[in-house]
């Protein structure tokens, strides 16, 4: 199997080929489709040649060969048995659209160029008109009765974070209570208990509840469809009403996208996908570090490493694959060619998921593949026996039964649809044709029905399977080829949402990749390689640093690396960065790579008010000023007025916290390192919550909780009655919670509020506080059991080390380098060993059915289903402990220590603590 490349679209045109394209023309035409096809193709041929990068097409689209041969899509259809009649059809009521995936850099370019085309009063976007939410109808609400902002806050968190479908806030109120109880989990239903009687008080509360109930639905506000444009033959006044919109200098349609295709509009769907730009970025920084060229769409499909990366479930950064879900899966399926990445694709959602475990055990030759006629393998020996798309359901019923191809398409719709009525009138037919016209059993094709029914529900389109796993392959591939390309890439591609920043550079992390800070002399923009095949920072990512100021950087250090800060100074453009830039330049360590400055420096003042770095931005502006207005002697000769460099200044420099801590502030993330990495094993043995479970306390009633993190923001008070009592932060590494801490308890624990403090707490939560008057109870509290320096908690807490060994792993060599271990840190704390002997065994269990998220500025794909469930039943495999041997050392004493944990470690020894 190989990808399809250009060629293929000229070569010579077999009988099939020919019947298929005449068949796809005549259908066209008959349409009335043409002029859209033509559109279509000349403004992707125009963003190729801009450079745009453009999807290999998308949704059933993907099924036309006079798409692929126009260009507009890339995947060949017939190679993949894609169907054109999935697309379009005579009987289709609805006319389909053509959705191009354009880069989300380069998507505005191709709308510039429809506008410049047509004429910007022929093209214009789509309204959508956003309604009232239920929160926000309580919100509105209270804010015109005056209701307090807290009681307001406290209604609108009664109701649930996801409404049930067809529920709103009306429905809450008049239906039975087992009716409600029906759709909301329990600690859902007890607040919507008490929100219903709230309702039913009088008191504004009640009001405010009952006024939003009208409210909630209502339009509230317009917005921009996210890729839904209109073009029209003349001024699109004579079509469409029109109006503005601030956010667009197009005119945009009052009618909304469902009337607008129902009036007859030609709409075009022009989205932006980040994996495009993500792909584009790294070619591009694969030919700037060696040179070589790469063309994304004519990848080998056959690429080992490729393969390897899906098999080990590496996919994080991989389009479509990411989940933890589909790490798993792909680990099990360990797949080996193309065709199992796009059954993949088509299986991971809701419904078909169950089917995952037999399609992968089938797959493995752990169980039979088989099918219920000879005549069915032809088409269903690429999903090993298993129908999982409907172009399958339509291709059958065309080869046992001789239906036709407006037949075979009325039979995938009514299956997937659950038209009982178009379905009873099509199995006799179906088996009737079959049987006489074709001598299959009756009795075999009545399985094959019933199994259809029970699964064409779910059945998913090919055409768009094939297109987004030929993506997904394509960042697989680069991933794997070109690992530290590939990941500046994403980090680049998502340098807005700091939290995935510091997600993907955990990734890297893992695979070895260093990921350096910022540095003048080898920074750009967006994330790079360097010569030493680690990746480098972006300066663009550093707050305040603006394009300008990166774009004056890189252009002056075309003529040799910056020496030092005044080598910088002298030569960059001063107007392009300015005085903020330097700062967070420095901040982030931008200005590390210069000798004999440490980042204190920057930022010493001795006395005279400006700091070393203002007078360092000073000396090159002097020093500009001097070469633009250098004078001329006598003898023609510049004169050059040599201009002292100021002195560095001594000072002491800062400490890891404060520097990490200023690194934070203009990054938004830790670079260098993370204050809590040295604290790593007391965060994990003896701090049994994150901070984000205290932000609701609601099921930890009557627990006790330790959690761990770094003391910020920390604001001393008085009450009324002079009783002292504070607010701090404490901040794990990707999360953090303010606590209020008071009388007795304040008094016992305010030493250890100290700026930049890394603090342990053990906690209990308490039941809330009942008010006397209204016999309401308030949110659960936080009560204050006992703090430590998290420095000391090992040395507190750690009383025994247990060492696992599979016994399997038991080798000389590793007991010998344990021992070696032991006997380098002699102490008091006592060793267990245990040997465990360890089986693995599959059961089916029911797991949430999680669907991959379409990426921004792509709409969900419409995949003719309609699903209910929310868990399917699932196979999982589990390791289960057959033998356990444990064994207590008498003789062994060890200190347990920071140092000995990272050593066991390194020797791959599993264990825990106490």
């Amino acid at each position: 199997m190989s990808v399809p490349k250009k060629d293929t679209r000229s070569k010579g045109l077999t009988p099939e080929v020919r019947e298929r394209l005449d068949f796809e023309l005549a259908t066209i035409e008959k349409t009335g489709y043409p002029g859209y096809f033509l559109i279509v193709q000349d403004f992707i041929a125009a963003a190729r040649e801009m450079g745009v990068s453009v999807g290999p097409g998308r949704g059933s689209a993907a099924g036309s060969a006079v798409a692929y041969c126009l260009g507009i899509t890339n995947i060949d259809p017939i190679q993949y048995d894609l169907l054109f009649e999935r697309f379009l059809n005579p009987d289709r009521v609805s006319m389909p659209d053509i959705d191009i995936d354009f880069d989300d850099e380069g998507r505005g370019s191709v709308m510039d160029y429809v506008i410049k085309k047509y004429g910007s009063n022929q093209v214009a976007q789509i309204i959508t008109y956003g309604k009232m939410a239920t929160k926000s109808a309580i919100r509105d609400t209270a804010r015109v009765l005056d209701l307090p902002l807290f009681e307001a806050d406290r209604i609108a968190k009664l109701i649930p974070g996801m409404m049930p479908g067809k529920w709103n806030l009306a429905r809450f109120l008049s239906e039975s209570e087992g009716e409600v109880k029906k759709v909301l989990r329990s600690e859902e239903f007890d607040r919507v208990k008490e929100l219903i009687e709230m309702a039913k008080d009088d008191s504004l509360a009640a009001e405010t509840i009952q006024q939003a109930k009208v409210l909630e639905g209502s339009l509230r506000n317009t917005g921009i469809h996210a890729c839904g444009v209109i073009i029209t033959p003349d001024d699109i006044t004579n079509f469409v009403p029109v109006t503005t919109a601030k956010d667009s200098d197009l005119y945009v349609t009052q009618f909304d996208n469902a009337v607008a295709e129902s009036a007859g509009l030609l709409k075009m769907d022009f989205l932006g996908l980040k994996t495009l730009t993500l792909i584009k970025d790294t070619v591009k920084l694969v030919k700037y570090r060696t040179g070589e060229t790469l063309d994304p769409d004519n990848f080998p499909l056959d690429d080992v490493k490729t393969y390897e990366l899906f098999q080990r479930g590496e996919t994080v950064g991989i389009f479509q694959y990411e989940s933890p879900g589909m790490q798993k899966y792909m680990k099990e399926l360990r797949p080996t060619v193309f065709a199992d990445l796009i059954a993949m694709n088509a299986l991971y959602r809701p419904g078909p998921i169950a089917y995952i475990p037999g399609f992968i055990r089938r797959k493995n030759g752990e169980e039979e593949i088989t099918y219920d006629l000879e005549a069915c393998e032809d088409l269903l020996k690429e999903t090993y026996g298993i129908t999982v798309y409907q172009e399958q359901v339509m291709l059958l019923s065309q080869k046992l039964a001789n239906f036709s191809k407006g037949d075979a398409d009325v039979l995938r719709k009514a299956m997937g649809k659950k038209q009982k009525d178009v379905l009873d009138k099509m199995k006799p037919k179906f088996i009737g044709q079959a049987s006489e016209q074709n001598g299959h059993d009756p009795v075999v094709l009545e399985k094959i029905w019933k199994d259809w029914e029970a699964f064409a529900e779910y059945a998913f389109n090919k055409s768009h399977s094939t297109c987004y796993a030929w993506v997904a392959y394509q960042t697989a591939y680069l991933k794997a080829n070109y690992p530290a390309e590939y990941m500046a890439a994403v980090l680049s591609n998502n340098m807005s949402d700091i939290k995935q920043v510091s997600f993907f550079m955990e990734e890297c992390k893992r695979m070895g990749l260093e990921v350096l800070g910022p540095c003048v002399n080898e920074s750009y923009y967006k994330f790079t390689v360097n010569e030493n095949y680690a990746v480098r920072f972006g300066m663009g990512a550093i707050k305040g640093v603006g394009g300008g100021a990166v774009q004056t950087i890189v252009d002056s250090r075309k003529d040799g690396k910056y020496r030092s800060i005044f080598d910088l100074a002298k030569r960059i453009d001063l107007r392009a960065a300015n005085k903020k830039a330097f700062e967070n330049l420095a901040l982030a360590g931008g200005f590390d790579t210069f000798d004999n400055t440490h980042r204190a420096q920057y930022f010493h003042d001795e006395g005279d008010g400006i700091t070393f770095l203002e007078k360092a931005m000073r000396y090159g502006s002097k020093y500009q000023e001097n070469e633009n207005s250098s004078q001329v002697s006598l003898f023609g000769e510049a004169s050059e007025v040599q201009i002292a460099e100021p002195v560095v200044p001594p000072c002491e420099d800062w400490s890891t916290m404060e520097k990490l801590g200023r690194e934070k502030e203009v990054v938004g993330i830790y670079i260098s390192g993370h204050p809590l990495d040295d604290f790593r094993f007391e965060m994990k043995y003896f701090c049994n919550a994150k901070l984000e479970t205290l932000k609701n306390l609601e099921p930890y009633v009557g627990k006790t909780l330790t959690v761990g993190g770094i003391v910020t923001n920390i604001q001393h008070r008085t009450t009324k009655t002079n009783k002292g009592w504070a607010s701090f932060m404490l901040k794990g590494y990707d999360e953090s919670y303010e606590f209020r801490i008071f009388d007795e308890e304040y008094l016992k624990f305010r030493h250890f509020l100290t700026p930049n403090g890394f603090v342990f707490l053990r906690l209990t939560i308490k039941e809330g506080w009942v008010n006397r008057e209204t016999g309401k109870k308030s949110d659960p509290r936080i009560q204050f059991l006992e703090a430590k320096q998290l420095q000391d908690v090992l040395g507190a807490f750690a009383k025994k080390l247990i060492i696992h060994f599979n016994i399997k792993d038991l080798h000389t060599e590793t007991i010998t380098r344990l021992s070696e271990l032991f006997q380098l840190n002699k102490g008091e704390h006592q060793v267990t060993f245990e040997v465990l002997e360890l089986e693995k065994i599959k059961k089916m269990v029911e797991v949430a059915a999680t669907v991959p998220e379409p990426e921004e500025g792509e709409e969900p794909m419409d995949v003719d289903m309609e699903t209910e469930e929310t868990t399917v039943t699932t196979e999982v495999e589990e390791t289960k402990v057959i033998t356990r041997l444990s064994m207590p050392s008498r003789k062994l004493k060890i200190r347990i220590s920071n140092e000995l944990l990272i050593e066991l470690e390194k020797l791959q020894i599993n264990f825990k603590l106490n």
